[in-house]
Protein backbone atom coordinates (compact mmCIF):
# COMPACT_ATOMS: atom_id res chain seq x y z
CA UNK A 1 0.00 0.00 0.00
CA UNK A 2 1.24 3.77 -0.94
CA UNK A 3 0.78 6.68 1.81
CA UNK A 4 0.71 10.06 0.67
CA UNK A 5 2.84 12.31 2.81
CA UNK A 6 3.55 15.91 1.60
CA UNK A 7 7.54 16.84 2.13
CA UNK A 8 8.07 20.82 3.16
CA UNK A 9 11.82 21.96 2.56
CA UNK A 10 13.47 25.14 4.36
CA UNK A 11 12.03 28.07 2.68
CA UNK A 12 15.85 29.54 2.44
CA UNK A 13 16.53 26.57 0.10
CA UNK A 14 14.98 27.97 -3.12
CA UNK A 15 14.07 31.68 -4.47
CA UNK A 16 10.96 30.60 -6.04
CA UNK A 17 9.12 27.61 -4.59
CA UNK A 18 9.68 25.01 -7.29
CA UNK A 19 6.51 23.01 -6.72
CA UNK A 20 4.33 25.37 -7.05
CA UNK A 21 4.64 25.76 -10.86
CA UNK A 22 4.54 23.28 -13.82
CA UNK A 23 8.83 24.22 -14.74
CA UNK A 24 9.48 24.63 -11.18
CA UNK A 25 8.24 20.45 -10.72
CA UNK A 26 9.87 19.64 -13.84
CA UNK A 27 12.95 21.15 -12.90
CA UNK A 28 13.25 19.05 -9.79
CA UNK A 29 12.16 16.15 -11.74
CA UNK A 30 14.98 16.36 -14.56
CA UNK A 31 17.20 17.51 -12.11
CA UNK A 32 17.00 14.42 -10.27
CA UNK A 33 17.69 12.56 -13.37
CA UNK A 34 20.74 14.70 -14.95
CA UNK A 35 22.83 14.77 -11.58
CA UNK A 36 22.15 10.96 -10.97
CA UNK A 37 23.14 10.35 -14.77
CA UNK A 38 26.31 13.29 -15.02
CA UNK A 39 26.75 13.32 -11.30
CA UNK A 40 27.10 16.78 -9.74
CA UNK A 41 30.52 18.22 -11.39
CA UNK A 42 29.10 17.86 -14.80
CA UNK A 43 25.48 19.06 -14.14
CA UNK A 44 24.37 22.62 -15.20
CA UNK A 45 21.91 24.73 -15.29
CA UNK A 46 22.86 25.26 -18.64
CA UNK A 47 22.29 21.85 -19.48
CA UNK A 48 19.07 21.48 -17.62
CA UNK A 49 17.37 24.73 -19.86
CA UNK A 50 18.25 22.99 -22.65
CA UNK A 51 16.67 19.79 -21.72
CA UNK A 52 13.57 21.56 -20.47
CA UNK A 53 13.26 24.30 -23.72
CA UNK A 54 13.48 26.77 -21.11
CA UNK A 55 16.38 30.05 -20.79
CA UNK A 56 18.81 29.04 -18.40
CA UNK A 57 17.68 31.88 -16.52
CA UNK A 58 14.30 30.54 -15.36
CA UNK A 59 16.40 28.00 -13.68
CA UNK A 60 18.04 31.04 -11.61
CA UNK A 61 14.50 32.24 -10.94
CA UNK A 62 13.77 28.99 -8.65
CA UNK A 63 17.40 28.44 -7.50
CA UNK A 64 21.12 30.74 -6.92
CA UNK A 65 22.96 27.43 -7.77
CA UNK A 66 23.19 23.87 -8.50
CA UNK A 67 24.46 23.63 -5.15
CA UNK A 68 21.55 25.09 -3.37
CA UNK A 69 19.68 22.41 -5.48
CA UNK A 70 21.24 19.81 -4.13
CA UNK A 71 20.60 20.83 -0.82
CA UNK A 72 17.22 21.05 -1.46
CA UNK A 73 17.29 17.22 -3.00
CA UNK A 74 19.49 16.76 0.04
CA UNK A 75 16.72 18.19 2.96
CA UNK A 76 13.77 16.42 0.88
CA UNK A 77 15.28 13.13 0.59
CA UNK A 78 16.24 13.07 4.93
CA UNK A 79 12.82 14.75 5.18
CA UNK A 80 10.68 11.93 3.32
CA UNK A 81 13.49 9.25 4.98
CA UNK A 82 12.21 10.65 8.73
CA UNK A 83 8.59 9.80 7.73
CA UNK A 84 9.29 5.89 5.95
CA UNK A 85 11.16 5.47 10.13
CA UNK A 86 8.37 7.71 11.66
CA UNK A 87 5.73 5.04 10.30
CA UNK A 88 7.53 1.72 10.41
CA UNK A 89 8.55 2.14 13.87
CA UNK A 90 5.65 3.55 15.34
CA UNK A 91 4.18 0.74 16.88
CA UNK A 92 7.35 -1.51 17.57
CA UNK A 93 8.70 -1.91 21.30
CA UNK A 94 12.30 -4.26 20.43
CA UNK A 95 15.02 -2.52 19.65
CA UNK A 96 16.43 -4.44 18.16
CA UNK A 97 13.75 -4.81 15.04
CA UNK A 98 13.42 -1.14 15.19
CA UNK A 99 17.26 -1.27 14.59
CA UNK A 100 16.64 -3.91 11.28
CA UNK A 101 13.52 -1.47 10.20
CA UNK A 102 16.18 1.13 10.16
CA UNK A 103 18.50 -0.23 8.41
CA UNK A 104 16.22 -1.02 5.80
CA UNK A 105 14.33 2.19 5.40
CA UNK A 106 17.93 3.28 5.14
CA UNK A 107 18.65 1.19 2.08
CA UNK A 108 15.27 1.58 0.18
CA UNK A 109 14.76 -2.31 1.21
CA UNK A 110 11.03 -1.65 3.67
CA UNK A 111 8.13 -2.69 2.03
CA UNK A 112 5.00 -0.30 2.18
CA UNK A 113 8.08 2.94 1.38
CA UNK A 114 5.71 6.13 2.19
CA UNK A 115 5.29 7.66 -1.63
CA UNK A 116 5.14 11.25 -2.36
CA UNK A 117 5.30 13.62 -5.33
CA UNK A 118 5.94 12.06 -9.05
CA UNK A 119 8.05 15.01 -9.39
CA UNK A 120 10.73 12.57 -7.20
CA UNK A 121 11.97 9.95 -8.19
CA UNK A 122 13.23 8.19 -4.90
CA UNK A 123 15.52 5.43 -6.25
CA UNK A 124 17.57 8.13 -8.53
CA UNK A 125 17.93 10.33 -5.77
CA UNK A 126 18.59 7.78 -3.16
CA UNK A 127 22.30 7.17 -5.62
CA UNK A 128 22.46 11.12 -5.55
CA UNK A 129 22.48 10.89 -2.10
CA UNK A 130 25.10 7.63 -1.95
CA UNK A 131 27.26 9.80 -4.19
CA UNK A 132 27.03 13.22 -3.81
CA UNK A 133 25.63 13.75 -0.41
CA UNK A 134 29.22 14.87 1.10
CA UNK A 135 29.19 17.67 -1.16
CA UNK A 136 26.10 19.67 0.64
CA UNK A 137 28.24 20.04 3.91
CA UNK A 138 31.96 19.45 2.79
CA UNK A 139 32.52 23.46 1.96
CA UNK A 140 33.67 26.48 3.36
CA UNK A 141 30.28 27.76 3.76
CA UNK A 142 28.92 24.91 6.15
CA UNK A 143 28.97 26.30 9.40
CA UNK A 144 26.33 29.15 7.88
CA UNK A 145 24.30 26.47 6.10
CA UNK A 146 24.20 24.78 9.31
CA UNK A 147 23.14 27.80 10.94
CA UNK A 148 20.02 28.41 8.74
CA UNK A 149 19.35 24.86 9.51
CA UNK A 150 19.70 22.89 6.34
CA UNK A 151 20.79 20.30 7.62
CA UNK A 152 18.17 19.73 9.93
CA UNK A 153 16.09 17.08 8.76
CA UNK A 154 19.44 14.79 8.86
CA UNK A 155 20.45 15.52 12.43
CA UNK A 156 17.11 14.82 13.12
CA UNK A 157 17.10 10.93 11.19
CA UNK A 158 20.59 10.43 12.97
CA UNK A 159 19.30 11.32 16.12
CA UNK A 160 16.47 8.66 16.22
CA UNK A 161 18.85 5.88 15.57
CA UNK A 162 21.02 7.44 18.19
CA UNK A 163 17.31 6.95 20.98
CA UNK A 164 17.13 3.56 19.55
CA UNK A 165 20.53 2.22 19.74
CA UNK A 166 19.99 3.72 23.03
CA UNK A 167 17.13 1.78 23.55
CA UNK A 168 19.23 -1.38 22.59
CA UNK A 169 22.05 -0.36 24.86
CA UNK A 170 21.57 1.82 27.50
CA UNK A 171 25.53 2.26 28.61
CA UNK A 172 26.34 2.96 25.10
CA UNK A 173 28.52 5.73 25.26
CA UNK A 174 28.88 6.97 21.43
CA UNK A 175 25.41 6.39 19.82
CA UNK A 176 25.68 9.56 17.96
CA UNK A 177 28.95 8.57 16.81
CA UNK A 178 27.33 5.31 15.75
CA UNK A 179 24.33 6.62 14.21
CA UNK A 180 26.05 8.87 11.83
CA UNK A 181 28.64 5.95 10.82
CA UNK A 182 26.23 3.49 10.15
CA UNK A 183 24.53 5.87 7.74
CA UNK A 184 27.48 7.15 6.14
CA UNK A 185 29.23 3.87 5.83
CA UNK A 186 25.86 2.36 4.47
CA UNK A 187 26.29 4.49 1.63
CA UNK A 188 30.19 4.32 1.47
CA UNK A 189 29.91 0.54 1.09
CA UNK A 190 26.85 0.73 -1.29
CA UNK A 191 28.87 3.16 -3.67
CA UNK A 192 32.37 1.39 -2.88
CA UNK A 193 30.35 -2.15 -4.09
CA UNK A 194 29.38 -0.64 -7.21
CA UNK A 195 32.37 0.77 -8.21
CA UNK A 196 35.63 0.00 -5.94
CA UNK A 197 34.69 -3.57 -5.17
CA UNK A 198 38.31 -4.44 -3.67
CA UNK A 199 37.05 -2.26 -0.86
CA UNK A 200 34.03 -4.20 0.37
CA UNK A 201 33.39 -7.83 0.93
CA UNK A 202 30.45 -7.55 -1.04
CA UNK A 203 32.42 -6.59 -5.04
CA UNK A 204 31.19 -9.79 -6.36
CA UNK A 205 28.13 -10.46 -5.17
CA UNK A 206 26.67 -7.02 -5.06
CA UNK A 207 24.25 -8.39 -2.92
CA UNK A 208 22.64 -5.78 -1.27
CA UNK A 209 21.23 -7.56 1.21
CA UNK A 210 24.85 -8.92 2.04
CA UNK A 211 25.28 -4.54 2.96
CA UNK A 212 22.17 -4.68 5.10
CA UNK A 213 23.87 -7.70 7.16
CA UNK A 214 27.22 -6.23 7.59
CA UNK A 215 25.25 -2.78 8.71
CA UNK A 216 23.00 -5.00 11.62
CA UNK A 217 26.25 -6.60 12.53
CA UNK A 218 27.86 -3.14 13.34
CA UNK A 219 24.79 -1.89 14.90
CA UNK A 220 24.81 -4.83 17.28
CA UNK A 221 28.34 -4.95 18.08
CA UNK A 222 27.39 -1.54 20.38
CA UNK A 223 26.31 -4.39 22.95
CA UNK A 224 29.50 -6.41 22.75
CA UNK A 225 31.90 -6.87 25.23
Amino acid sequence: MAWEIQVKVNEQLYIRNPELSELGKNILSNGIHMIDQLGLEEFTFKKLATQLSTNESSIYRYFESKHRLLLYYFEWYWRWMDYQLTYNVKNVKDPVEKIDIFIHVLMLKKEDMIQEGEEVDKEALHRIIIKEASKTYLTKQVVEDNQKKFFKPYKDFTAKLSDIILEYNPDYKYSHSLSSTLIETSHAQYFFMQNLPSLTDFGISKDVNEVISFLKELAYSCKKN
